[in-house]
């Protein structure tokens, strides 16, 4: 079969500081009289057949050289930092813009979901917008109206469904538009970072669902920051870096190449961080571990250690509590530890100290985690970091069996025991034999 998608050497280059208009049929229209207008001017003027005159301008190439192929009935994800030109990407192949060099064709009907509200008309209600987007794809009024019913119930918006988009949250468009775009069957979905407005339930089920899509012989490209949501879902990742693919393949190859070249990035300090929000009362300047490995940033899987977060502050600082919250290289929650979960939120603090928080034996498994910071003042937030440090957690002994999971990431105390059934009584009927 031929490929749901081909790019060829595709590149984008914009202008810095200049707008690029979107193409209307009544721009179209309005330039081509336009254009015979000023071709009727130039054949009388004296300098006709004079080769315009350029500016000269900055120009940033937002994607460069990047060719991949997506086949029939394949999830691929789209991993990379902020301004890697994955978005540029999705734009092109659902023709919103056009390439600067280069081609890209698709082989299908495609729905994309670039943004919120992307492919409503705000002045529509939900359900004329369902027909609206039907018909789009090519579909009947009757084939939209048999997936109907199952749209809405997924989308979670009956009893707003003949109200206009425009009045609907940033959460019920996505619901929505996510809901449309799964059940009209296109042959191509493209997926942008979206569906990260939606809670957490509602991202779930629709990473279920784009599982089933996928199952039926459907294409998705799925762009996300959330790498377990990646590596569920897609079999082959495409790495983006500055505009150039630099990974191709296996999702769980490119996620790890991904990984490995974000780790190296050597962090900033953290009293140069200014990537911070909060209200400046406080704040936090370093962070170091100390336990059985002799580094400020590796802790042992079971031993005691501390972890302490030295601050500067405003005096007389008072109802001061500080949150660690643990996150894997896949980009998920795994551990939060705050003070104010054990009764200790600080009525008083001097103005320049450390926070410190011990673990009688260390409960993150063998991996590397990031570590963001979140102290407030009086439950409104004082100093926020997100990714204030890395950490290395290696093997520990921590049930003192010599064994540590292999899967999981936090360890915790338990202990097993068998029961027995207690003896029948005398009361109870006998059971009648055979």
């Amino acid at each position: 079969m031929d490929p749901a998608i081909r790019v060829e050497g595709l590149g984008k280059r914009y202008r810095i500081g200049e707008f690029e208009p979107y193409a209307t049929l009544r721009d179209a229209i309005a330039s081509r009289f336009s254009m015979r207008t000023k071709k009727a001017h130039e054949r009388g003027s004296p300098n006709a057949g004079a080769a315009p005159v350029q500016a000269s301008a900055d120009y940033i190439w937002a994607l460069r050289n990047v060719s991949l192929t997506v086949e029939q009935g394949q999830a691929v994800g789209l991993i990379g930092p902020n301004g890697a030109g994955k978005t540029t990407l999705l734009k092109i192949l659902s023709r919103i813009t056009e390439p600067t060099e280069g081609w890209a064709a698709i082989r299908g009907r495609v729905r994309s979901l670039l943004e919120v509200g992307t492919g409503f008309h705000m002045e529509l209600t939900g359900r004329e917008n369902v027909y609206l987007n039907g018909a789009i794809l090519g579909m009947t009024r009757a084939e939209s109206e048999s997936k109907f019913e199952e749209i809405v119930d997924f989308a979670e918006v009956r009893d707003f469904i003949d109200t206009p988009v425009k009045r609907y949250s940033d959460g019920m468009r996505v619901r929505l538009g996510f809901a449309v775009a799964a059940h009209l069957q296109p042959e191509v979905i493209l997926v942008d970072e979206v569906l990260a407005v939606g809670d957490a339930a509602f991202q779930r089920k629709c990473l279920g669902k784009m599982g089933e899509v996928v199952s039926e012989g459907r294409t998705v490209v799925l762009v996300s920051h959330n790498m377990a949501a990646i590596q569920n879902l897609c079999t082959v990742a495409y790495g983006l870096s500055h505009g150039r693919v630099f990974a191709s393949g296996d999702a769980s190859d490119v996620i790890a190449q991904y990984l490995e070249s974000h780790d190296r990035s050597l962090p900033v300090p953290l009293a140069s961080r200014t990537d911070r929000r909060g209200s400046g009362k406080i704040r936090l300047t370093s962070f170091s571990i100390a336990g059985a490995i002799s580094s400020p940033t590796t802790a042992q899987c079971g031993v005691p250690t501390s972890i302490e977060i030295a601050y500067r502050g405003e005096p007389a600082l008072r109802n001061v509590d500080i949150d660690m919250l643990f996150f894997n290289r896949f980009g998920e929650c795994v551990l939060v530890v705050g003070t104010s979960f054990v009764g200790k939120d600080f009525e008083k603090l001097p103005r320049q100290g450390a926070f410190v928080c011990r673990f009688e034996k260390f409960p993150l498994l063998p991996g590397v985690y990031n570590v963001n910071l979140n102290c407030g003042i009086n439950s409104i937030a004082a100093d926020v970091i997100k990714n204030a440090a890395t950490i290395q957690v290696v093997e520990g002994d921590y049930y003192r069996s010599g064994k540590i999971p292999s899967r999981g990431y936090v360890a915790v105390p338990y202990d097993w025991e068998v029961t027995s059934p207690s003896e029948p009584s005398q009361t109870e009927p006998p059971v009648p034999s055979s």
